[in-house]
């Protein structure tokens, strides 16, 4: 016969076989901003990959909106993309990747201004 310890041991290994196979986990949301606009966001994750995505509205007729996608690992890799109007019609638009590891991380990412110029940047970290 099994002990009584042995029994749960078994049930929890269950519960945490079941709950490794479940589908993935999605959440979204949305709610008015302090200032008379409106924000939401839906996130979903799978098997260690997430995505993302989030759309703002303000009060005087500006959008934002953002897509993101992050794999977890040892290394953790992400990439962000992002566009945004503003109430005077002027558009602006911008994208980012990084990688953070154990010791250390970098990150590069590009930014289009409403003139038309896009600025590159890059930055390294060490933890």
């Amino acid at each position: 016969m099994l002990s009584s310890a042995k029994i749960h041991l078994v049930c929890l290994g269950a519960m945490l076989m079941i709950s490794t196979a479940t589908p993935a986990a999605a959440e979204e949301w949305k709610r008015p901003t302090a200032h008379g606009g409106e924000i939401s966001r839906s996130v979903t994750g799978d098997g260690g990959v997430y995505t993302g995505s989030t759309t703002r509205t303000g009060p005087n007729g500006g959008t934002y909106t953002s897509t993101s996608k992050c794999v977890a690992g040892v290394v953790d890799r992400c990439s962000r993309s992002y566009s945004g109007t503003g109430r005077d019609g002027q558009s602006f638009s911008g994208k980012r990747v990084s990688a953070r590891g154990p010791f250390h991380g970098r990150s590069a990412g590009s930014f289009t201004g409403p003139n038309g110029k896009t600025v590159y940047g890059f930055r390294r970290w060490r933890r």
